[in-house]
């Protein structure tokens, strides 16, 4: 299994698909099996690295206090080790914040940022829908299906990472962000309310945002063709374009 050592944490990560490369950030408390529908369909089109975050899945879980820059620099840390310069980033939720938080402190690694569920700051605490306090109340309890011991989340990393999360303020930054970015939302957001993905829109020079029908995260699974399609179509600059081929050679 592929994983990579990134500062005081094994990496676990897959590449996927063949074209540009872009690197896809996943959310608080899963692994990325969850989103793996989605970065399959992405990966038709580009050569998806997709990666477990420290505390989740199978990368390291250290019992350390977590920040969004901390997994930010994971992040970089991870295209650095596998001879990555420049990529596409894609951000659900949480990860999201994590690619905010890139593409302000590295600029010169990301050419265009999709941003899917997410805002640029956190309210202190999390409120979730009731499909998603079900799906955590599963996964504490261990009653998902194929979910192997090694990709469990602990309780105390589910924690940090919500700790993390719910205190990071990127709002000064957004100035800072050069990539072109768009911002995909659901109207009925519980977690993240759409003024605050409004906001983000607001401080990104060169942004643009479009709503989905749902609330966070679920639209990618009711709607996945549709967002899948809009993120390539928002990634379409891409073609005939020169990028760096080491992942190919991965």
């Amino acid at each position: 299994m592929p994983s990579v050592r990134v500062g005081d944490v094994d990496v676990y990560y897959e590449i996927h698909g063949e074209g540009p490369p872009l690197v896809f950030v996943g959310g608080l408390g899963v692994d990325m099996t969850v989103f793996a529908p989605f970065t399959e369909r992405l990966a038709r089109s580009f050569r998806v690295l997709t990666f477990d975050n420290r505390g989740a899945g199978r990368t390291d879980k250290p019992d350390i206090p977590y920040s969004i820059p901390m997994m930010a620099e994971d992040t970089v840390g991870l295209m650095d080790a596998l001879g990555l310069p420049r990529a596409h980033l894609v951000g659900v939720s949480m990860g999201g914040r994590i690619a905010l938080e890139i593409a302000a402190a590295h600029p010169a690694r990301v050419d265009r940022m999709v941003l899917i569920a997410t805002a640029a700051t956190g309210t202190g605490r999390l409120r979730m829908s009731i499909p998603a306090r079900v799906l955590g109340f599963a996964k504490r309890l261990h009653l998902l299906p194929g979910v192997s011991p090694e990709r469990r989340q602990p309780h105390y990393a589910h924690l940090r990472q919500l700790a993390a999360s719910t205190s990071y303020d990127g709002t000064d930054r957004l100035s800072e962000i050069q990539a072109p970015t768009l911002i995909l939302h659901g109207h009925r957001d519980r977690s993240m309310k759409p003024a605050a993905a409004l906001a983000t829109r607001v401080g990104i020079r060169d942004s643009e945002i479009e709503f989905f029908r749902g609330g966070h995260m679920f639209f990618m699974l009711t709607q996945r063709d549709a967002v899948a399609d809009r993120v390539e179509d928002f990634l379409q600059d891409w073609r005939g374009r020169s990028w760096p081929t080491n992942l190919a050679q991965i």
